[in-house]
């Protein structure tokens, strides 16, 4: 759409990490999660986070990490959501370890890690609905 029109132009013209780029992939994100894509504005925080996370802003990095776990409790297929909540995990985890705003909200990493045990039973389940002779 228009956001990533824009997004594309600005990213060659003040390069993929300067910081209205990285605010205009905000926007496209937030756009994609009104518009019911969950799966792309997941990806988009998530490759955000890790950016922020490397030019050392916490606080920009756990924003994404915020984003990107309200996109994936968007997500409907418990297979798909636990791949990508490995991925979530994984960086929030880390973020966790270098102090900073996710250190002082583990409630919502708990939570996350919660749905996680939640998405291997729906995911084991509907895999024995599928072939109920897997011992």
């Amino acid at each position: 759409g228009m956001a990533e029109w824009v997004g594309a132009d600005a990213s060659r013209s003040l390069g993929p990490e300067h910081p209205e780029v990285l605010r205009l992939r905000e926007l496209t994100s937030y756009i994609a999660y009104l518009a019911g894509d969950p799966l792309r504005a997941f990806h988009v925080s998530l490759d955000l986070a890790r950016v922020r996370r490397r030019h050392q802003d916490p606080e920009a990095a756990y924003g994404n990490v915020q984003s990107a776990a309200a996109a994936w409790r968007a997500v409907r297929d418990p297979v798909q959501g636990l791949n990508l909540g490995q991925d979530l995990i994984t960086l929030w985890t880390e973020l966790v370890a270098d102090g900073g705003p996710a250190a002082d909200d583990l409630e919502q990493l708990e939570s996350a890690r919660t749905r996680m045990t939640r998405l291997t039973e729906r995911a084991r389940a509907r895999s024995l609905a599928d072939n109920p002779y897997t011992p």
